[in-house]
Order: structure tokens, then C-alpha cells, then sequence
């Protein structure tokens, strides 16, 4: 029962990220910036400063993480390696017996789903939010970025984290009635 309530949270996690994912990209692209759909890549729009520090913007990223391999042309690579990767995340998670790292695969693997269904649909990923300081602007992402940043947090958080059912576990695989070497 544990494990069945553990896989379905993980692929509700992963369901709410691509709908949110999807649906802030399409509320950007349509109401927002007012670009018609479909929209080609290249289409761009002037910034929105929301406050003095975050603006909306309309960048399209077509390569990987901070644009890397953009002009490579692995539109279809790009997108058979997010899937692949996706896919063996998916079966890790089925997997795993705690629910943090458990949310973690499923917000990565949310994250991946949704910026390979813009590579799909328009060619490149679509990117609004941009963070800036003192003249310095960060990349621009979205919220499928945000979400494998997340999740890629929570697995460092979880790997500090003291799992006694685990060391027990450990303990009595090897033999040491309980003892942890």
C-alpha cells in the first residue's frame, strides 16, 4: 500500500508540473506577449519589468541547459535524450522507497516531459522568467527548469539526510544483527 500511495504521488507530481509547465508557456506566448499560435521560434517580445528585480521576457532556448549546444541543430537528439532520460528516471522512481526522493525523480522528471513537448512543438524551449541584478542577467528559464532545479535539490538534500529503515536494512543484509560499520 505505502509503495502504491509513493507512485501514485510521483506521477501526480509529475502531471501537475507538465500541466503547470505547459500552461504558464501557453499564457505567456498568448496573452502576455500576444504571440500568435503556433508560434515560431524566433519570435521574440519586449521585456515586462514586473518588479526591479525579475522582468518577463520571451527567449527561445535551443539548446540545453544556458543555451550550451544551441546552434548544434539536435532539435530530435535533444529530444530523444530528454525522453530516454526521463524514461529511466521513471522506472528508478517505481523503485525508491521514500517519498522525498521520490518527488525529487518526479519533479526532474516533469521538467524533462515539458521542455521535450516545446522542443516538439516549436523547436526550442520556450523561457520567461529572467532574475537580474545590478546590470547582471541570469539565464532565463521556466517552470519546467525550475521544477528539475528543485528536484535535483531535494536528492542533495535527501542524500544528508540519517535513513534509519535504510542502515537497519543494511545492517541485517550483511549480518550484523543491527550493527552499522
Amino acid at each position: 500500500m505505502v509503495a502504491r500511495s509513493r507512485w501514485r504521488l510521483g506521477l501526480l507530481a509529475i502531471l501537475v508540473v507538465v500541466a503547470l509547465d505547459q500552461a504558464s508557456k501557453w499564457w505567456v506566448l498568448t496573452s502576455l506577449f500576444e504571440l500568435p499560435l503556433p508560434v515560431r521560434a524566433g519570435m521574440g517580445a519586449v521585456p515586462i519589468e514586473v518588479t526591479p528585480f525579475f522582468n518577463l521576457v520571451m527567449v527561445w532556448n535551443y539548446g540545453v541547459s544556458f543555451g550550451l549546444f544551441g546552434d548544434s541543430g539536435a532539435r530530435w537528439l535533444l529530444v530523444a535524450l530528454s525522453l530516454t532520460i526521463a524514461a529511466i528516471l521513471l522506472v528508478w522512481m517505481a523503485r525508491l522507497s521514500r517519498r522525498l526522493p521520490t518527488l525529487a525523480f518526479a519533479l526532474i522528471i516533469g521538467g524533462a516531459v515539458g521542455n521535450a513537448i516545446d522542443r516538439i512543438v516549436f523547436g526550442a524551449v520556450a523561457d520567461f522568467l529572467d532574475f537580474h541584478a545590478y546590470g547582471y542577467h541570469f539565464w532565463a528559464f521556466n517552470v519546467a527548469d525550475s521544477a528539475i532545479t528543485i528536484g535535483v535539490c531535494l536528492i542533495l538534500v535527501d542524500s544528508f539526510l540519517v535513513h534509519p529503515q535504510a542502515e537497519a536494512g543494511e545492517a541485517r543484509r550483511a549480518g550484523n544483527d543491527g550493527e552499522v560499520s
